[in-house]
């Protein structure tokens, strides 16, 4: 299949589309460049962005580039052109983590998932805050489900005695992250009083559960008083886990795009959606929430999903920080 040619405008809005993905701690953890040769984006880690102590097999790394590979397809489905995707393609290259390429004729192509998704690409925003009690519709379950399934993952709905067992795992975790020293340091260098290019505005934090019923991360890592909600969260969450049959890097960079066409079709349906990522950075409980990864493959993150407030958008880094046309990033 023939390469597409990109106009400056297309390209703009392909490269904004990308950085517009969630990432753990909004670290943003991309750089993306047009290889002048083949017209395609070679998407690339920024290991300068990791996280040392939470993230130290760059596994929520990946999913956040994964997620950004997905707005990516979007976006240049959008634009009308099939996008041709290759995960890890040079293996003596590990920090290339994707080649997306626009191929075929511009409007002549089916579209690999439903098309409105890119205008949803710029409504999607975490929200931390309570939720109603509004419930999940069936038809809705099943198109989450449906879009992590597209991506070779999947998305289960646990019943409400398994979701209060992960809630309570998820809040051995968040009480680990509290107090531990280094996690706590590392934590808090991403969160900024001001706007920034990345990391977390104090505005964007939201509120923390005053009955500790829904254990959010307290990303400080200290547990303000004045940051409880006087509200009370949801008392029957909805929580949808996501997993792979493997556990590979590929399969870390699928979870991403898994994720984020979830988070786009909830989106679309009108659905807020927050991530509960803390107990997989600890071995032992990531293991816990999939006791036998070998009949129910392994977990990659839990989101909480219901009807409420839009969370705050989070900043993104300037173009010229994540995109370069002709060298590569390195």
């Amino acid at each position: 299949m023939r390469s597409a040619p990109l106009d400056a405008e297309t390209l703009e809005a392909c490269i904004a589309a990308a950085v517009a993905a969630p990432s753990f701690f909004n670290t943003q953890p991309w750089r993306f460049r047009l290889d002048p040769d083949t017209v395609a984006f070679d998407v690339r880690a920024a290991p300068e962005r990791s996280l040392r102590h939470a993230d130290p097999a760059a596994r929520a790394l990946h999913l956040s580039v994964g997620a950004s590979v997905f707005n990516l397809r979007v976006a240049v489905s959008h634009f009308g052109w099939s996008p041709v995707v290759r995960l890890l393609p040079s293996p003596e290259d590990p920090g290339l983590l994707a080649v997306v390429r626009p191929t075929g004729s511009r409007h002549r192509h089916t579209t690999e998932h439903r098309a409105d998704l890119y205008p949803a690409v710029w409504r999607r925003h975490s929200s931390r805050f309570p939720f109603t009690g509004k419930p999940l519709s069936a038809q809705a379950r099943a198109e989450l489900a449906e879009a992590a399934h597209a991506e070779g993952a999947s998305l289960a709905f646990p019943e409400a005695a398994e979701t209060e067992r992960l809630l309570r795992v998820t809040a051995v975790a968040e009480h680990r992250n509290r107090f531990d020293a280094d996690r706590g340091t590392e934590s808090r260098r991403w969160v900024h009083r001001g706007v920034t290019d990345a990391g977390l505005p104090r505005t964007a934090l939201g509120p923390q559960d005053a009955r500790e019923r829904i254990p959010m991360r307290d990303f400080t890592a200290e547990r303000h008083p004045e940051r409880l909600s006087a509200r009370d969260f949801e008392t029957a969450p909805v929580i949808a886990l996501l997993r792979t049959e493997h556990d590979r890097r590929t399969d870390w960079l699928r979870a991403g795009e898994a994720l984020e066409h979830v988070l786009l079709v909830a989106t679309v349906l009108g659905l807020r959606a927050s991530l509960l990522h803390q107990p997989m950075e600890w071995t032992d409980l990531r293991r816990s929430l999939s006791p036998d990864p070998e009949h129910t493959g392994h977990a990659q993150i839990l989101i909480r999903l219901g009807y409420g407030p839009e969370g705050p958008a989070t900043p993104r880094r300037a173009r010229h920080m994540v995109f370069g046309a002709g060298v590569p990033n390195r």
